[in-house]
């Protein structure tokens, strides 16, 4: 069986890296020509970290990334609302790290073409549609590179395409578009001098009209004593006003944007100078889709965003991909019977990821940053005369249901790491590799 994925993002590559890890043979097919270190920053959560650990790629993620320290929300004055430790410091085995996209991605290209061959990933193949016949997949791509027509089939079908998936569309014909909730986002990175602890990630004011996320992303700046610093800035605009509705990596405007920030200037960070500062911006629509009833069919299923899109609040998208291949990987390598364990792997997933997607909707700790922004509209001294100790428990509340993992639970969980000499599908003697598997 050989499993073909569809996307070489996050999600499809440590696919890759899983299946192969667990003895199943699989091809990646990506659209894009030649994969770049397109983006900016990302957060991985601890139970995200675990998993690309366990795939030997914490060295590589060490080298290269930011072990977040902790998160503290700010008004947009700079006040102090609430802060909380993150990553080991809040007592996880695992850290969290913030990474620039890109470099991120690249890690993950790199190790499955070393581990499964130069091959392994064949670019500029952008895929037409897909049949099932018997016990195989037929699949149709279109080579971007010289326009022919190439046919490939596979045991199973994994659709890691994204938010505009054609696999997810191909299988739900009827659903609707995509979802804005009336917030536009314009992202950069900027190189400045550290801020408070050097790994602080910020939440400056409230989404309910304004809001400013910053965190460094480079450990090699790091080391030079600067700081590659990853911002957002997120505006909320009246629901009914137009917008490029599937803009992706749109090139954004510092015209756009600085206008609702240019006096957001703190002693220990100048946000109107970040903006100003980034050699590109970025601008993104906040979008998602509605969860679905079934993301697959017989042996065809979705992994990361083409599943499940969310809004970027608590950090969870790409974290949720990592573990969705994780699972995946898991499920197939210990049932004979593919379709079983594609059944059993949207079973695991589905409503965790589901329940994530409506969390992120209600914008967790929004209501409270509103309450701070509503009853101390120009500034406060002592937070606890603007919030009482309920309020800011159900603060910290809010992020914990965000993040779908405690500590105690992922401290605790066994590994989803298979075990090749117990594994019902592999034979220890002799594991397939790629070449066997590719037409």
């Amino acid at each position: 069986m050989t499993v073909a994925i569809i996307g070489a993002g996050i999600g499809g590559l440590t696919a890759a890296l899983s299946l192969h890890a667990a003895g199943i043979p699989c091809q990646v097919f990506e659209s894009v020509r030649e994969p770049k270190a397109l983006g900016t920053g990302i957060n991985l959560l601890p139970h995200a970290v675990r998993e690309l650990t366990e795939l030997g790629l914490g060295e590589a993620l060490a080298e290269a990334a930011i072990p977040a320290a902790e998160m503290v929300h700010y008004d947009r004055f700079g006040g102090r609302i609430w802060g909380a430790p993150r990553g080991l410091a809040a007592g996880y085995h695992w850290p969290q790290y913030s990474i620039h996209r890109g470099e991120l991605q690249l890690i993950l290209l790199n190790a499955v073409r070393e581990r499964l061959g130069p091959s392994a990933v064949r670019t500029g193949m952008r895929l037409e549609r897909f049949s099932q016949r018997g016990k195989s997949v037929q699949i149709q791509f279109r080579n971007r590179i010289d326009d022919r027509v190439e046919e490939f089939k596979a045991g199973v079908l994994v659709g890691a395409d994204g938010i505009h998936s054609t696999v997810r569309a191909q299988l739900h014909p009827r659903e609707g578009g995509t979802l804005w909730n009336g917030i536009y986002m314009w992202r950069g990175v900027t190189e400045g001098v550290p801020f408070l602890t050097g790994r602080t990630m910020i939440v400056a004011g409230s989404n309910r009209r304004a809001k400013f996320v910053a965190y460094p992303i480079s450990r090699q700046a790091e080391k030079q004593g600067r700081a590659a610093i990853n911002w957002v800035a997120e505006v909320r605009f009246d629901i009914n006003t137009p917008y490029e509705k599937d803009s992706w990596n749109r090139q954004g405007r510092v015209e756009s944007v600085l206008p609702h920030f240019g006096d957001w200037r703190f002693d220990w960070l100048d946000i109107p100078a970040l903006i100003t500062g980034a050699p590109a911006i970025f601008e993104y629509p906040m979008i998602d889709r509605d969860p679905l009833p079934f993301w697959g069919s017989k042996r065809v299923t979705l992994l990361g965003d083409a599943a499940h899109p969310m809004y970027p609040v608590g950090s969870n998208g790409g974290s949720q991909a990592i573990l969705d291949a994780r699972v995946l990987a898991w499920e197939l390598a210990r049932k004979t019977d593919p379709m079983e364990a594609l059944v059993a792997y949207e079973e695991a997933r589905r409503p965790a990821t589901t329940a994530l997607v409506l969390s992120a909707r209600e914008m967790g700790p929004e209501r409270v940053l509103a309450t701070v922004a509503e009853r101390a509209p120009n500034g406060f001294q002592r937070i606890e005369d603007v919030l009482s100790a309920e309020e800011l428990a159900a603060l910290a509340g809010n992020y914990k249901k965000l993040t779908g993992t405690d500590v105690e639970t992922l401290n605790s969980r066994p590994s989803w790491t298979v075990n090749l000499m117990v594994s019902p599908r592999v034979n220890p003697q002799h594991l397939p590799t790629l070449e066997e598997n590719t037409p």
